[in-house]
């Protein structure tokens, strides 16, 4: 496919607005075509026509959006090696990451597929009426979910496919019937147009409505804006920073009819060293750890970016493990110079505080290439920084010393919201991760045992949220078939004719679905 520098609105590459280039993430240069912006009036026709394809669309059978996000799969497989070759330039990422994303981009389609067909997604629920109750009657109640309106989709820097175009936002918001006006990331433009593309192809086979994808492009965040604040949109769906998560929530919350935005922000997801498993494999677990905090150089929401562990002999033996790792890990390309200097502050920001020691680096690299980094400091010193909790979005981590586990525990008590924490144990150590684990039910939305939160499997029971500022929304998952959950809304139908019922709530049932029915499920 030939790259355009166009918004697709509705199926077609339109647009004139401001111009822009993306940038190869390796060398800085400028990479053709040039793109354009959209302008005041493109927002408006996508959401214009999003909203004209809302109706139609979230009353499509449960089967025709399975088989939509199913085209949807094969379109973006069908494009084939130019994918990965121009998200290999523009994001820095290696072929094996992008291949992999590429196949978790395809998984989540069909999972979700998966759920449509298999239908519980409705929440159906029927209380049937008694019309002879004492001391009155019941009137005859239904239940299910429904679409709540067009989403606006963000994409996300440091996951070009799988959190991106046609990502986990995306694919639970289609899948819930909702018409999706994606904001593609100005760090990868091509990569989004060649997905768009064939989200907008997929559409057009399967015969949906005009307005229930469209694709627009901003080298800034003025078409972010006009989108969140677009009376028209009725839910964000956002992967990134704290600063913009934020600045999104605030603006969602400001309109006339405030809407949620499901923004997944900060987490330096804490890593747990208990006694006995610092004492049997200390030297291991710090190579491990290593590998989790370098993967992709550190450029995860995961990424274990804060280690707590009791002082000794097992603590020595992880640091000593670690450091020779690290010192033996190349320096890696990050995904834009502003990303790496950011990364390149945090780092110098803890350098500079006299509490914090700087335990082990990685080897050096080119100027836009993120060095990794070890540090360490004290629980007494932690406690007293709150500058010390702060994400450093890269391959750098923070080891703070603990006295006992006490200290452990106070630490762990001030931490904001994080995404996940890792418990690294051994069979003496299940007490105290017994006392710990209530702790961190309150603060984290996944819970993990011996290894290290980087690795996010998409699935039913999987949990990619937590409190703030992980997320806007801890009782969500942005990863997972519970995401179709932030895009649908719960309406009640009281004694309406059997005609009028929408067809899950019909008496014969029949699309066949799973319904609780008087409080019980159905046969």
């Amino acid at each position: 496919m030939t790259l355009t520098g166009r918004n697709i609105i509705g199926g077609r590459p339109e647009g004139e607005g401001t111009a822009f280039r993306a940038v190869a993430a390796a060398t800085g240069r400028e990479i053709e075509p040039t793109f354009h912006a959209a302008t005041a009036d493109d927002v408006d026709r996508a959401c214009a026509l999003a909203d004209q394809a809302f109706d139609a669309y979230r009353e499509t059978d449960p089967e025709r959006r399975a088989a939509f996000l199913e085209a949807i799969a094969q379109a973006i497989l069908d494009i084939g090696d130019s994918l990965i070759v121009r998200c290999m330039e523009e994001s820095g990422l290696p072929r094996a990451r992008l291949e992999g994303e590429r196949g978790r981009t395809v998984g989540q389609l069909r999972m979700f597929a998966g759920v449509l067909r298999e239908g519980s997604f409705l929440g159906v629920r029927i209380d049937p009426a008694l019309p002879d109750r004492q001391p009155l009657p019941r009137p005859d109640l239904r239940l299910r979910n429904v679409a709540v309106g067009p989403v606006a989709v963000f994409g996300a820097s440091n996951f070009p496919l799988a959190f991106s175009v046609a990502g986990g936002d995306t694919a639970s918001a289609l899948a819930a019937g909702c018409p999706v006006v994606a904001k593609a990331h100005p760090a990868h433009p091509g990569t989004s147009e060649l997905v768009g593309a064939a989200v907008a192809k997929a559409a057009a086979q399967c015969g949906m409505p005009e307005g229930v994808f469209s694709l627009l492009f901003d080298d800034g965040i003025v078409v972010g804006q006009r989108l969140v604040s677009d009376s028209r949109i009725a839910a964000v769906g956002f992967t990134g920073s704290r600063t913009g998560g934020t600045a999104l929530m605030k603006l969602a919350a400001e309109r006339p009819v405030p809407i949620p935005v499901y923004a997944e922000m900060s987490s330096i997801n804490p890593v747990v060293l208990l006694p006995d498993a610092l004492a049997s494999r200390g030297g291991a677990i710090g190579k491990a750890f290593v590998g989790a905090l370098t993967l992709g150089s550190g450029q995860f929401c995961t990424n274990p970016g804060l280690v707590l562990a009791v002082e000794g002999a097992g603590l020595d033996a992880f640091l000593s493990g670690a450091a020779a790792a690290l010192e033996g890990v190349a320096a890696q390309t990050m995904l834009t110079p502003g990303i790496h200097r950011t990364y390149c502050a945090g780092v110098a920001a803890l350098e500079a505080n006299e509490a914090v020691t700087l335990l082990a680096r990685g080897r050096g690299g080119g100027e836009t290439q993120g060095q990794a980094a070890l540090f360490a400091t004290s629980a007494a010193a932690f406690l007293a920084d709150h500058r010390l909790e702060a994400e450093v979005f890269g391959a750098a981590s923070l080891v703070v010393r603990c006295r006992d586990i006490g200290e452990i525990r106070a630490v762990l008590a001030r931490l904001e919201g994080q995404l996940t924490a890792a418990l690294h144990m051994e069979p003496g150590d299940h007490e105290a991760a017994r006392a710990l684990l209530p702790m961190l039910e309150r603060r984290v939305g996944r819970i993990l045992v011996n290894g290290f939160g980087t690795g996010v499997e998409v699935g039913h029971a999987m949990v990619h949220g937590g409190p703030y500022p992980a997320t806007s929304d801890g009782r969500t998952t942005s990863v997972g078939s519970l995401a179709i959950q932030h895009f649908l809304r719960p309406v009640c139908y009281q004694d309406l004719p059997d005609t009028l019922l929408p067809r899950e709530l019909q008496q014969a049932n029949p699309l066949g679905i799973p319904r609780r029915i008087d409080g019980r499920h159905e046969a």
